[in-house]
């Protein structure tokens, strides 16, 4: 139970904010999970209209003691977003405030979409750096939160390595402008007396100078323990990143905060830095017998300074539809059981083929047994950068439908360590029984994985956690980090003990104190780490619900709970443009009216705590209703969520034994009311036209706006019995009379496809075959 006045809290800050402020059932559904294995019900959801509405509502939250938790697009796959009092920042604070192509920067609210920001950069041939595959709804506040990386990380660094400066929030309510140092060696930072910059930090007055003297002085107290604990890796996104406060690493607090997952301070706005998009750009596209042997390739191909290299396995391949496997082999994926996609950029075509090539040399050279394809054409170049990209969604299903899950999807290790760490992590998945299907980042070590983990039973719980303690025991061994990109979370907070070390993780305490001394700010992430198995989504009731269903559901074990445990979150339902999923959502850009939103709903309908009324459940019947059954998900969704049908297993139960709204008899028996009114159809227009026009709309449930449409005064089948059976030509095409035979000797046909010879009322040749209610089609010889 909250230890505050959640009812109190909510009045205040309905009548401050000029956002909203809900504790409604189905609004704490839509928020209760993210993208990742846990569920915490939050308290109340905040969604600010403007930077001025997300300040008082930070204050005023804090002020009564609750905790905070930001939130951008919900795609964290750690539970870095979930608990206490959920504030969206996604709806409303997402205006590109400008962009300098002079400078090469760009400042923004923290709910700027990074496809959006990229549209608008490309005018100017500029991009930013981190690029996750999320990138279509993932918010730039979220990606500084976790430190996203993406696929050009490997030559373009991560989120921090990309920030130019933040205006953060503190819970107490002060305002701070972090801006990060000029770079070594530039125009900017010549004349820079050393140290002068940090003692200007410390001398400012209040809470802010108070900060930088304490970050200082950790800095100054530890520094051989902090060089040592976070050395090298690029990848390291566990805990804080402490190497960032360093006075050789130019104290950067901006960067610092990027990867603190909102623990610490709350971006207002972010100036972040543009990098160039490389005049030309080819795909070497690498195939493997395994991808233990691709990644002992990647050694060999990071010297020669590739953009991306990327994995992908045969197992997420024969996952996706039948005509993307094939677009992608026509595209020129090679033999093989796993790949690399490796982007060549060049200051033209030529001299991006011929960077290429020179791979191609090298690997040819070496005892490797690798396959290659050269890939020029951007269309080509798409459909493989598809199966890459698809590959978070697809990874949640294996080949027979059993579900995978994460919570050990996130693992890097040095990029030279990681054909060591795949194949010491096979006997660890063979003790446990497990398997998985991995995709990832193999220039910069980090390993993407979905398992098949148990986490519906407390055993299979137990096995869980066994198998991440000793998977985190070999990447520490191999000097990496538990978390490449995802970030902590309530995933793996817990192992940062591990990781670290005690005396690490006690300044990882202190620090949070510094900043959030009331330790408001989405707490137990990182600092006063909750267990990793505590809170899972799916160990609770839902699991245990066995429905009679209309739908027999063979995909999903012929369980609607399973079928609801389809959509992890991951928001390919929320991109802000492309593919046809979900077109409601793409009006209203509210939660509840994408997919997502609505297979959360059904699932917290099963799990009965927070939507208490099950098949009666209003929330769920209002989520639903701007549903058009239009199955975009089905085919959009990588992980083929049926909204269309789950609506319609709805709709059945919801309306069992009780009468339906008046426009389920009207619409839904449309085809009746047009029959009967083809007997007199004039006679229906009169009166549908007449000054009853509105009685009977309102009667039949159709909007006002709505015109109710007029009959035509012959159906289309009397028309077509009247017209004339077409005349043969004289000539040589024309048959003989003996072989002509009436439509009627034979039997009536309701249509006939466009080309044939015959259609109904007229006379059929010879050689054709007609059937009860086919078409007629040539006979085969």
């Amino acid at each position: 139970m909250p230890l505050y006045d959640v009812p109190a809290l909510a009045a205040e800050l309905r009548a401050t904010l000029r956002g909203t402020a809900s504790a409604d059932p189905g609004v704490q559904a839509l928020y209760a999970t993210d993208a990742s294995n846990y569920r915490v019900v939050p308290d109340l959801v905040v969604v600010p209209a403007d930077v001025d509405d997300l300040v008082a509502a930070v204050q005023i939250t804090a002020q009564a003691g609750a905790p905070i938790v930001l939130r951008g697009a919900g795609t964290s796959m750690a539970g870095n977003a979930i608990g206490g009092v959920v504030i969206d920042v996604s709806r409303h604070l997402n205006t590109i405030l400008d962009i300098d192509p002079v400078s090469r920067t760009a400042v923004v609210e923290p709910g700027v979409v990074l496809t959006d920001l990229t549209g608008a950069t490309a005018a100017y041939g500029l991009t930013f750096g981190a690029d996750p595959s999320s990138a279509s709804r993932a918010t730039l506040g979220g990606m500084i939160a976790n430190n996203a990386c993406g696929s050009h990380s490997v030559a373009w660094g991560t989120t921090a390595d990309n920030l130019a400066g933040l205006q953060v929030l503190l819970s107490d309510g002060t305002r701070m402008d972090l801006t990060s140092p000029p770079a070594a060696g530039s125009e900017d930072a010549a004349g820079l007396e050393p140290g002068a910059r940090l003692r200007l930090l410390s001398g400012r007055p209040g809470r802010e100078g108070e900060i930088h003297r304490a970050l200082q002085a950790i800095a100054a107290r530890d520094p051989l323990l902090i060089s040592r604990r976070f050395s090298g890796l690029r990848r390291r996104i566990s805990g804080y990143a402490l190497d960032r406060l360093l006075p050789d690493q130019g104290y950067d607090p901006a960067r610092f905060l990027s990867g603190s997952e909102g623990s610490l301070a709350v971006t207002l706005q972010a100036t972040v830095n543009l990098v160039e998009v490389p005049p030309a750009a080819v795909l070497l596209v690498l195939g493997f017998s395994d991808s233990v042997a691709a990644a002992d390739c990647v050694p060999l191909v990071l010297p020669h300074g590739p953009l991306t290299m990327e994995s992908i396995n045969a197992t997420l391949v024969d996952r996706l539809p039948r005509e993307v496997r094939a677009a992608a082999a026509a595209a020129g994926l090679p033999a093989g059981d796993a790949w690399l996609l490796v982007e060549v950029a060049g200051a033209d075509p030529d001299l991006a083929t011929r960077a290429a090539r020179a791979i191609i040399a090298d690997l040819d050279a070496s005892d490797l047994a690798v396959t290659s394809r050269l890939v020029t054409d951007p269309g080509a170049q798409a459909v493989l950068w598809r199966c890459r990209r698809d590959s978070t969604g697809l990874a949640t299903r294996r080949a027979d439908g059993a579900e995978a899950w994460g919570g050990w999807e996130d693992a890097a290790v040095p990029p030279g360590r990681l054909g060591a760490y795949l194949r010491e992590l096979d006997p660890i998945l063979a003790a446990h029984g497990l398997t998985g299907a991995s995709y990832g980042h193999f220039g910069e070590g980090c390993m993407h994985m979905r398992m098949d983990f148990d986490l519906l039973s407390g055993p299979g719980v137990a096995q869980y956690r066994s198998f991440v303690e000793q998977a985190a025991d070999l990447v520490i061994r191999l000097g990496g980090s538990c978390s490449g990109e995802h970030g902590d979370g309530r995933a793996r907070s817990e192992l940062l003990q591990k990781m670290y070390g005690a005396d690490v993780v006690a300044i990882f305490e202190e620090v949070k104190t510094v900043w959030d001394p009331a330790r408001v700010l989405n707490p137990r992430v990182i600092a006063d780490p909750a267990p990793l198995d505590a809170d899972l989504r799916h160990l609770g009731s839902a699991k245990d619900r066995v429905i009679t269903t209309g739908f027999s559901y063979p995909q999903d074990a012929g369980s609607f709970a399973q079928a609801q445990r389809r959509c992890v979150g991951v928001g390919k339902c929320l991109q802000s443009s492309g593919g046809v999923m979900c077109p409601s959502y793409q009006v209203t850009r509210q939660e509840k009216d994408s997919t997502r939103g609505r297979a959360h709903l059904l699932w917290e309908m099963l799990e009965g705590d927070v939507i208490t009324d099950g098949w009666r459940s209003t929330e769920v019947r209002d989520a639903l209703d701007l549903c058009m059954s239009c199955k975009g998900c089905l085919g959009d969704c990588p992980v083929n969520v049926d909204l269309a049908t789950y609506k319609s297993e709805f709709l059945h139960h919801h309306y069992a034994r009780r009468l339906r709204p008046a426009s389920h008899y009207s619409m839904g028996w449309l085809p009746l009311w047009s029959r009967l009114a083809s007997v007199a159809p004039g006679a229906v227009n009169a009166l549908t036209g007449s000054g009853l026009q509105g009685v009977l709309k309102r009667l039949a449930g159709i909007a006002p706006e709505r015109d109710i449409p007029r009959f035509a005064s012959r159906s289309l089948r009397a028309s077509v019995r009247r017209r004339p059976a077409p005349r043969l030509l004289p000539g040589p095409l024309a048959p003989p009379a003996s072989e002509v035979r009436p439509v009627s000797a034979l039997r009536t046909v309701s249509e006939v496809r466009p080309g044939s010879e015959v259609r109904p009322g007229s006379e059929v040749r010879p050689g054709s075959e007609v059937r009860p209610g086919s078409e007629v089609r040539p006979v085969s010889e």
